[in-house]
């Protein structure tokens, strides 16, 4: 047991957002920029990377590339790449693309489901079947990522019984993979535990993660209550990129980099090296030719020189 009684897990798997979720809301980046931060990110060590989403570039010019990204993924070995998508078209453009591994966004709030997805929850949820189908055909996965988990821009707070009704709906329907999803960044430790106890008393056995916002300066936290309650998958974007286009007043996600160092520093495994962390930071911020938001990067770890801005 460690100090002052902190349990935590031997390893945390880190999935890295910020091909997604860390550049949906920047100026589209050049595919040679992508290529470039993408190449950092695989050479940090981490294990799963969220390259990209199959959504319409009407709504999201910035990953307008998708199809792009995925023909260059055969240069890199050694990391599972994913896709987010919002429907079942986006779901057989990225299998068609060679990216069977699917995360679908299914908003437990009505209000952001017709803002993000132009369809009510229920209606979301009717198409986990079909995109289960479809991952489980190609060879791949299907994880559902319940937007608006604990809040709404919307509607306000989420209620817990309907969060646990989508997801406990998701599984039912094929989904092999939970994540909750913080999207605007305002619950706090003690509701991520509470919520995360109800899921995992009607998904029992099934893989549950969390993806959190720091708007309020309150993501790492609201990691650490996670993985204190046994939660061994999160997500992250490096240097705190990201926030949602249909969210009003949704900010950057947990900063990779953050949490790495505090897991490592506390004796929890991520197979991901710090340093190589901050460089894939430092090309980040070259790409999308902006400072990062990330505290650590601005700081520059334990041993790494400090980050400075470059514009590109």
């Amino acid at each position: 047991m460690n100090d002052f009684d902190l349990v935590l897990p031997p390893a945390v798997d880190v999935r890295e957002v910020g091909m997604r979720d860390g550049l949906q809301l920047e100026e589209p980046v050049p595919l040679a920029g992508k290529l470039a931060m993408l190449e950092a990110l695989v050479a940090t060590g981490v294990q799963r990377i969220e390259v990209t989403s199959f959504v319409s570039p009407k709504a999201v010019p910035a990953l307008a590339d998708a199809d792009q990204v995925a023909a260059e993924l055969h240069r890199f070995t050694g990391v599972r790449f994913s896709a987010l998508v919002a429907n079942l078209r986006g779901a057989q453009r990225a299998v068609d693309a060679g990216i069977a591994d699917l995360e679908y966004v299914v908003s437990a709030a009505d209000s952001h489901s017709r803002a993000n997805a132009g369809r009510s929850t229920s209606e979301a949820v009717a198409a986990v079947a079909d995109i289960a189908a479809l991952a489980h055909g190609a060879g791949g996965s299907l994880e559902v990522i319940v937007a608006t988990a604990w809040d709404c821009p919307f509607d306000g707070r989420t209620a817990v019984d309907r969060t646990v009704d989508v997801t406990r709906a998701a599984v039912t329907a094929g989904a092999d993979a939970l994540c909750l999803g913080d999207t605007i960044g305002t619950t706090t430790p003690l509701r991520v535990v509470r919520l995360l106890d109800e899921v995992r008393r009607v998904s029992p056995g099934v893989p549950l993660g969390a993806h959190f916002h720091d708007t309020r300066g309150t993501g790492q936290a609201n990691a650490l209550a996670a993985v204190q309650a046994g939660v061994t998958q999160l997500d992250s974007s490096v240097g705190g990129l990201g926030g949602c286009p249909f969210a009003p007043g949704a900010s950057g996600n947990i900063a990779t980099e953050e949490l790495v160092y505090w897991l490592t520093d506390s004796g929890v495994a991520t197979g991901i090296d710090l340093d190589a962390v901050l460089a894939a930071a430092a090309v980040t911020e070259r790409s999308v030719g902006r400072p990062l938001p990330s505290s650590l990067y601005r700081a520059g770890g334990k041993n790494a020189p400090r980050g400075a801005f470059q514009p590109a």
